[in-house]
């Protein structure tokens, strides 16, 4: 794995009264987390909070003038893929990841990148549906990002560089990872993508310091049955759980 300076394609902020960051070893709780949107200046986990409603509490951006927003900075990210992540911020940082397994730490104030991250993927992975990534989780100094060829990488929140690195399952039997991990107490959740090539769901939980393993669930499958099929419209109902 490699880290990139990159620069072209372009994500574009409007911000309003976001103070300048500092740059120092921020630290994430539980307990923040647990609050969700409390503190409405911090977007600390993919939905906003466990609710993942994504509703933002502030109120200094209202109908009657939002008609007078305008872009302060654009950042070039180089990537021409799709962007699907939701950003954290935290302490005027925001850190998005993009396409490929990239992933960017930003001053909210300035556009000004502070580091930046590309993961060496392998050839080989079976992509169903784009390469997309949808955000970091964080907790403490670190954030969890999952990866394409399924693996769960913590990163040191103020330099980028790779803390652990360990895979959820095998790429090379159709498995791959993309949604935003989530963090519970001292666990990173993770689920699996992939059904596309035959592989079974689960959910995995790590410990967010070391990155072993401490529980596997698996979803039980959903079995579909044929009830009636009646005159010309066919009708099919699922049974199962």
């Amino acid at each position: 794995m490699t880290r990139h300076v990159v620069v072209a394609a372009a994500l574009s902020v409007a911000v309003l009264g976001v103070a300048p960051p500092t740059i120092r070893a921020q630290q994430v709780t539980t307990a923040q987390i647990e609050k969700g949107l409390a503190d409405p200046g911090s977007w600390l986990t993919y939905g906003g909070d466990y609710g993942s409603q994504r509703h933002s509490p502030l109120t200094q951006i209202t109908a009657a003038n939002v008609g007078d927003l305008s872009a302060k900075w654009a950042f070039q990210t180089a990537q021409l893929g799709k962007f699907e992540a939701t950003p954290l911020v935290i302490d005027g940082v925001i850190y998005i990841t993009g396409p490929n397994n990239t992933a960017w730490a930003i001053d909210a104030r300035t556009g000004r990148q502070l580091w930046a991250y590309r993961r060496d993927l392998p050839d080989d992975m079976d992509i169903c549906c784009g390469r997309v990534n949808r955000g970091f989780a964080a907790l403490g100094n670190r954030l969890y990002m999952n990866t394409l060829d399924a693996h769960l990488v913590a990163f040191d929140m103020k330099t980028g560089s790779v803390v652990w690195d360990v895979p959820i399952d095998d790429y090379r039997l159709g498995y791959s990872a993309t949604s935003a991990p989530l963090i519970v107490k001292d666990k990173v959740v993770v689920g699996i993508a992939g059904a596309e090539y035959g592989i079974r769901g689960f959910v995995k939980a790590y410990e967010a310091k070391t990155g072993k393993l401490r529980w596997l669930g698996i979803l039980s499958a959903l079995r579909m049955s044929l009830r009636s099929i009646s005159g010309r419209a066919g009708r099919i109902t699922g049974s199962g759980n």
